[in-house]
């Protein structure tokens, strides 16, 4: 007789439901890619940023076809291309322009299929040009000042970064009480407060050390950021369980796909953008 081996378990998910060592470690890794591009040419973290965004539309594209909707992906592409150069270069109404433009590019590009699910597609069009492209190009926007523009952005992802992390920390040791058990099961108020906790002192920390801000400005940041991020993450997943999907993609291990990681960046790229512009 053969001694039978005993087969070896596949690592499991969390108890948030996640394969926490990937997800560490595409965590860290997307971190250097961002840190490097940042501080060594300003313009190579707009390139990263577009792929990422470029990648992020083709997953939504993908998801929206899953409800019915039929969106082209050639003037997405394009138009999302040139919105984050615009952003980059222009400034704030070159990315109003290039916004304006690409809507309609995608309105009329689709015109030639006909009336039928007209709107339904115009519509998913629109609405994905304003949720991707639009708001990541303010990210864009934040790297823009030649003083201090690597260090707002870092200011960004920190907040941001540290909401993930303070919640689903809290949440795994302390969640108890769901916060929106309809939309996403395990997120919870104790979590909520662990994500508050983070984003203020990761708020107050960058501002004062990196931006030589005022403290209050970093704790007003911080406060903002929670809720934007918050916001992002339920929006995200309630437009999945509409589509009745779990994740975007499965490109990231331990996160999904690439719009997983980007919810809550989206939601909060502009509230630090504007904040950081009015305080610091």
């Amino acid at each position: 007789m053969g001694v039978e081996s005993t087969p070896v378990p596949s690592p499991s998910p969390s108890r948030a439901g996640r394969n926490l060592p990937a997800a560490i470690a595409v965590g860290v890794g997307l971190g250097a890619l961002i840190l490097g591009s940042l501080f060594w040419q300003k313009v190579l973290f707009t390139v990263l940023v577009l792929a990422v965004v470029v990648v992020a539309v083709d997953e939504m594209i993908k998801a929206l076809r899953t409800g019915g909707a039929v969106i082209p992906r050639i003037p997405l592409f394009i138009g999302t291309t040139a919105m984050l150069v615009a952003a980059y270069f222009g400034g704030p109404m070159a990315l109003l322009v290039a916004l304006a433009i690409t809507v309609l590019a995608t309105i009329f590009w689709r015109m030639p299929g006909g009336s039928v699910g007209f709107v339904r597609d115009a519509s998913a069009g629109v609405f994905l040009i304003g949720y991707v492209p639009l708001l990541a190009g303010f990210a864009i926007l934040l790297v823009q000042p030649e003083a201090d523009g690597p260090q707002r952005v870092v200011t960004f992802f920190l907040v941001v970064v540290a909401s993930d992390v303070g919640g689903y920390a809290a949440g795994v040791l302390f969640g108890k009480h769901p916060m929106a058990p309809a939309i996403s099961p395990k997120k919870s108020w104790e979590g909520f407060a662990g994500s508050a906790l983070g984003c203020i002192g990761a708020g107050i920390g960058a501002v004062v050390w990196l931006l030589d801000g005022q403290w209050w400005a970093g704790a007003i940041i911080g406060a903002v950021a929670v809720c934007t991020a918050t916001v992002g993450d339920l929006g995200e997943s309630m437009i999945k369980r509409d589509l009745g999907i779990k994740d975007m993609s499965n490109l990231l291990p331990g996160h999904g796909g690439v719009m997983d990681r980007l919810d809550s960046l989206l939601a909060t790229a502009p509230a630090v953008w504007l904040l950081l512009h009015l305080l610091v």
